[in-house]
Formats: structure tokens, sequence, C-alpha cells
């Protein structure tokens, strides 16, 4: 069985949950895929299902020759399978793999925020504002030790790119699926901005309490 499905963020509404409380909810477009290429443990070395999602305007000659009859298919992600007995290359896949109730992972690339200092970038509370600080507010302080090392360590928390990185928000709840319109509402937020892609899987770990 297929674990996952690729899609993207619609955006974040609210609904009522069985408490009668409001809960977030964020909308996903999930689907329609298509299986575009099976990988096999005796051809390839591991199991996995490739999916493609979304139209492109044009194809590379590689993509196309890929893809043949498929259609003109915009991303291709792929999803480790235990098996691949049941999947044949043109099937379709889509919000009908999720029911209510289900716990799902979402990866997506979270937003850019382009350079940004270490208080923002870190949480860093700065320097002092008074006692003769006039321009350390929001400076970092520090940053190498002296004759040992000598340098400044590798991973040392500075300014620098903050955002556009993927990012895996585990444990979500499925709230409602809508097989008609394609349309998936989990709860709370997910990665990314609005029509920002998605992969939509089912968790292998139960959720904490």
């Amino acid at each position: 069985m297929i674990p996952g499905i690729i899609g993207k963020k619609i955006g974040m509404s609210q609904v009522f949950g069985e408490n009668g409380k409001i809960e977030a909810v964020t909308v996903i477009e999930a689907g329609p895929c298509l299986v575009t290429q099976i990988k096999t443990a005796e051809k390839e070395g591991y199991n996995a299902v490739q999916l493609g999602y979304g139209t492109a305007k044009k194809l590379s000659k590689g993509e196309q020759g890929h893809l043949k009859e498929l259609g003109k298919l915009r991303e291709l992600r792929e999803f480790r399978v235990a098996s691949t007995a049941e999947t044949k290359v043109g099937d379709k896949v889509d919000v009908s793999l999720f029911k209510t109730g289900d716990i799902v992972n979402v990866i997506g690339v979270s937003k850019g925020k382009g350079f940004a200092g270490v208080v923002k970038r870190h949480g860093f509370h700065g320097g002092p504002k008074t006692h003769g600080q006039t321009d350390r507010h929001r400076a970092p302080g520090a940053i190498g030790a002296t004759t040992t090392p000598g340098r400044v360590l590798k991973g040392l928390r500075m300014a620098g790119h903050m955002g556009h990185e993927q990012v895996t928000q585990k444990g979500l709840k499925v709230y409602k699926t809508d097989p008609e319109h394609n349309l998936l509402l989990v709860q709370g937020a997910v990665p990314g901005a609005k029509n920002g892609l998605l992969l939509i899987s089912k968790a292998t770990k139960a959720k904490r309490k």
C-alpha cells in the first residue's frame, strides 16, 4: 500500500471539535496523483513508488521519455513501500487514502525570511540597553574563545539565511476528508506558504498524548 500522497497548502481555517471548542485546521489539496515509476529491491536496491502531481507547462526531453503517455506532471516524489506487488504504473492515488481520525506527518518547505540577525533567527536577547552601550542592542556578542581553540567553532549560531528549509510536522490529526474536491483538513499548522508543495504520509508511530 502507498503510504502517502503529494499535495499543496490551500490555507488555514477553523472547525468546531467534538467538545465544542474551535480548532485550527489547515486545508490541503491532496492529489490526485499518478504512479509514474515503481522501484524494486531487485533492481534499484529498495522498494518505492514514485508519484506525479500537478500540471507542468512543458517538459524536457528526458521528462517526456520518463512520463510517456501519463501527461505533463509537474512534481515527482518517491514514497518507500514494503511491497510493490499490488501497484502498477498509471494507478491513481487520491485523498481516499486517508480517513477521519488518521494521524499523518506533513513535510514542506518553511517560509523564507531572508537574511536575519541572531535575535530574530535564534532568539538571542541582545546586549545591554544602557551603561554606555549604543549599538549593541541586537548584537551576538563574542563569537570565539581565546588562544584555545583560536578559531570560531563550526555550527555557531550567528546571523544568516533564515527559513526556506525542509520541515516535518509530525502527529497531525485528520479532521475531515473531501474526496469530491480532493481536500484534506488536518489539525494545526503545516510548514510553508499558501500553494506550497507538501508530502502527506501516514504516521508510523503513535501520537503522544
